[in-house]
């Protein structure tokens, strides 16, 4: 077995966001797997209407097929892929991404029932997501995101300046503007903090309102935001920075902070979705309270002032990020893609 159909948002060289399936679809490239993915279009109804046709045109150029899937509208473009998958007969294996999907499955329980025992597998990276999706299907695998370690240098922060990092897309569910009201608290302990902020726009008003927020607190020359972060730039960007900041409301895994773990920076995080799952408190990041200013700021100030709490958290961060290595989570998949190629839909 060594074809394959990969359906999700392959938009990185359009939007500069990177998804996790790239990441999958270009390791197995290098091991010699015959790959067709969809979807690169930029624009949702194109991109659902290219991952329809690829699914149905390149039918003889893969034997088993992956799809993504998320919450809200993005889901029926998963239900729609996996009823043509399964007229053509081909097994097909679903990966479930995104903190708010349980949430989406407690409203629209018999769809999310429906899609997954419809899968002949089904993984998330997220023990969150197990817990909290098992009764739509039981034997959900974990299967954890990885990160390429090669590409990230690894520095040890032991004395941190207050240079503060976030990277992440710019949209509700990241809750960016926690960031700027963390910095607000900082500034006058430490006049010199600086907040790097990198992220696509997605269009929901949140760079908006983040830069607007920066304006109201008065921290604006504080707070320099830099627009999206092209993937190949991420390792240099982390290097520009001691602390990385994780502000989500919502989180199934979190690719960027296991990244910002791989370089060596101390990570303050909100205790989100599977956060606390991969994570551990003053061991190798400190968790705070989502929508919080006040913790997050306080943990800061504590990295910045505690003794010997920075050099613990950058030297675990590595360690723990080393639980991700590429190579051996891509051998993973490539024993799932196998295994699922033999057998029948569930």
């Amino acid at each position: 077995m060594s074809s394959a159909l990969f359906v999700g948002n392959f938009l990185s060289a359009t939007l500069g966001n990177r998804g996790v399936c790239e990441d999958v679809t270009e390791g197995l490239r290098q091991r010699g797997w015959r790959l067709v993915t969809a979807s690169s279009r930029p624009g949702r109804a194109a991109r659902f209407a290219d991952m329809l046709a690829t699914a149905w045109r390149k039918r003889r150029s893969y034997a088993v097929a992956h799809v993504d899937v998320f919450s809200g509208p993005s889901f029926l473009w998963a239900e729609a892929v996996c009823v043509l998958l399964t007229l053509l007969g081909r097994p097909y294996v679903l990966t479930l991404h995104g903190g708010n999907l349980p949430a989406f499955a407690r409203r629209h329980p018999a769809r999310v029932r429906r899609l997954l025992r419809s899968a002949t597998a089904v993984t998330t990276p997220s023990p969150y997501m197990v817990r909290r999706l098992k009764e739509y299907r039981g034997d959900i695998d974990l299967l954890p995101n990885s990160v390429d370690l090669r590409r990230f240098s690894f520095r040890h922060r032991p004395n941190p300046a207050p240079r503060l990092i976030w990277l992440r897309a710019f949209h509700r569910d990241y809750n960016p503007q926690l960031a700027v009201e963390a910095v607000a608290l900082l500034k006058a302990q430490f006049p010199a903090v600086r907040l790097l902020m990198y992220g696509a726009d997605r269009g929901d008003g949140s760079l908006a309102a983040a830069r607007q927020t920066a304006r109201r607190l008065r921290v604006a020359s504080h707070v320099e935001i830099a627009g999206a972060a092209p993937f190949r730039e991420a390792p240099r960007r982390l290097g520009e920075a001691d602390i990385f900041l994780n502000t989500t409301d919502y989180e199934s895994f979190g690719v960027s902070v296991v990244e910002a773990a791989a370089a060596g920076l101390c990570i303050v995080s909100t205790s989100a979705g599977a956060l606390p799952s991969i994570w551990s408190d003053r061991h190798d990041a400190l968790l705070v309270p989502q929508r919080d200013p006040a913790a997050m700021a306080a943990a800061v100030r504590a990295i910045l002032s505690e003794p010997g709490l920075a050099s613990l958290l950058s030297s675990n961060a590595r360690k723990s990020a080393e639980r991700f290595e590429r190579e051996s989570i891509l051998t993973r998949w490539e024993n799932l893609l196998n295994r699922v190629g033999r057998m029948t839909p569930a």
